[in-house]
């Protein structure tokens, strides 16, 4: 039985889900405090002319250490807008786009309060679409020591870390990317560019992206 922690994550990296693939056990972390400027409020495509940012804009807490479970959603500079054309215009031209952005419209419509449970059900939505069940909860505690079988990969799935380094179990396997032939293959982006760019075969990706424990 393995188990493995992993932040909330919002349209988390290839990696992220190569994760809720390998594990027996998932559990996403709602009491840590919120930090800025990692994938629990931001993720990153790819645009025309290269990797791209997208981040939430969260109401800003009344003290330092806020567990995540009670950030709010800011409605600050129309950012489901921005969010949805920046998607639509990124990967408008995939294979698979038209296929899935009904399913993905409503999140950017739909107004959420907390951003743990915009980020769960836009995550569960990703699961459905490419077909893996993970068997996932939210924590209720949090946990600072880990058995045998548990994995921590709360702090170390971040836009600041290199994955090589801080998962030598991830392969960022190739695949076809819509700006390939200018940008060149840019690898655990969200998990958006691999579903509409390969739709039903990002399973096959994700797959072959874990090194076999």
């Amino acid at each position: 039985m393995r188990t493995v922690y992993l932040s909330s994550a919002y349209l988390a990296p290839v990696e992220y889900y190569a994760k809720l693939l390998a594990y027996d056990k998932v559990f996403i972390e709602q009491h840590d405090h919120y930090v800025k400027q990692t994938y629990r409020n931001r993720c990153t495509i790819a645009g025309p002319d290269g990797e791209l940012a997208l981040s939430i804009p969260t109401v800003k807490p009344d003290t330092l250490k806020c567990p995540l479970r009670d950030i709010r959603i800011s409605d600050h500079g129309n950012w489901r807008h921005l969010h949805w054309n920046a998607l639509t215009s990124s990967y408008n031209h995939t294979p698979f786009f038209e296929y899935y952005k009904d399913d993905f419209r409503p999140f950017y419509e739909k107004k959420y309060e907390f951003l743990a449970d915009f980020n769960e059900e836009l995550c569960r939505l990703i699961c459905s679409l490419i077909d893996i069940q993970p068997d996932m909860e939210r924590t209720t505690e949090y946990k600072t020591t880990f058995t045998p079988g548990e994995d921590d990969f709360r702090e170390r799935i971040h836009p600041k870390k290199d994955c090589r380094e801080e998962d030598p179990d991830f392969i960022a396997r190739p695949y076809y990317q819509v700006f390939q032939e200018r940008l060149g293959f840019l690898p655990n982006l969200s998990i958006v560019d691999l579903l509409f760019n390969m739709g039903p075969e990002s399973l096959l990706v994700l797959q072959a992206a874990q090194k076999k424990g």
